[in-house]
């Protein structure tokens, strides 16, 4: 069984470690992302002083969900992998058929290595800026509080989980698309738009119309990021939390499955032409 697994595994530690590797734009992700969320939370702070309502969330739970999405901002498939879409652009890909791996397998792990390397190191950084240094600064209310109670850190854990593997799995279809046009631009040029509107990245699904609310949260981009963040500061607990968590692992599961076949005809389908 390990030797069935120890390709993956190998793409999966060496795509980590080169990943880890760029610190300087580690650290440059960060002071950009806590440059755009001190702007967000000023942006919902002035929406709650203007009289907010009967909003859908306090504005402290506003703040905790705008940190959480800086810190794991680069789960979002904004993009497809970027060494993928160069053998696309070569022609190099045809050697991906020539491998005695799995394509999607292969794939799936290279995704996941990546987007997790990125978000690790910014993350870390993020939550002790935005739990230590602010408090320590006398700007407690403005800060990451810790999950509401040890029920949410674990189902919180869990999500995160279901988080990631869903983001690789975004990323993959990308990559097929990305493989079944010869180009990355159109993919590109919709996942950005798509990612930020449908998880809740720009404006928090929970202060959509209640007509549409629960559709969108049956998406899969809810998955990425309002989904664990609701987690994390209680807005879904009990029941309705662990079906949350188990609707992500089936978007998990539906995603994989239909990168596999899809990617399965686009490679028995592939041409290169050149010489």
């Amino acid at each position: 069984m390990f030797e069935l697994l120890r390709p993956y595994i190998a793409v999966l530690a060496g795509r980590f470690q080169l990943t880890l590797q760029y610190r300087a734009a580690a650290l440059a992700g960060f002071a950009t992302q806590c440059w755009f969320g001190v702007i967000r939370i000023l942006v919902f702070a002035a929406f709650y002083a203007g009289g907010a309502g009967k909003a859908p969330m306090s504005l402290g739970d506003a703040i905790t969900y705008t940190w959480l999405g800086q810190a794991f901002l680069a789960f979002l498939p904004w993009y497809a992998d970027p060494e993928v879409a160069g053998m696309v652009r070569s022609g190099a890909v045809a050697y991906e058929r020539l491998r005695s791996v799995d394509t999607y397998s292969f794939w799936y792990a290279r995704a996941l290595a990546w987007s997790a390397a990125k978000v690790l190191p910014r993350a870390a950084l993020m939550v002790g800026f935005a739990s230590v240094l602010l408090p320590l600064a006398g700007l407690g209310k403005w800060s990451l509080p810790p999950p509401t109670t040890w029920q949410a850190a674990t189902l919180f854990a869990v999500s995160a989980i279901g988080m990631m593997l869903l983001s690789a799995a975004f990323t993959v279809l990308l990559n097929v698309v990305m493989a079944a046009t010869m180009t990355d631009r159109g993919a590109n040029t919709l996942a950005a738009p798509l990612a930020n509107l449908f998880t809740g990245m720009v404006i928090p699904l929970a202060f959509f119309p209640d007509a549409v609310r629960p559709w969108l949260r049956a998406q899969p981009f809810a998955g990425l990021v309002d989904i664990p963040f609701s987690i994390y500061f209680g807005g879904l607990s009990g029941a309705p939390a662990l079906q949350a968590i188990a609707l992500q692992f089936v978007w998990v599961a539906v995603l994989v499955g239909f990168g596999r076949w899809w990617l399965g005809r686009v490679m028995t389908r592939l041409q290169i032409q050149g010489g």
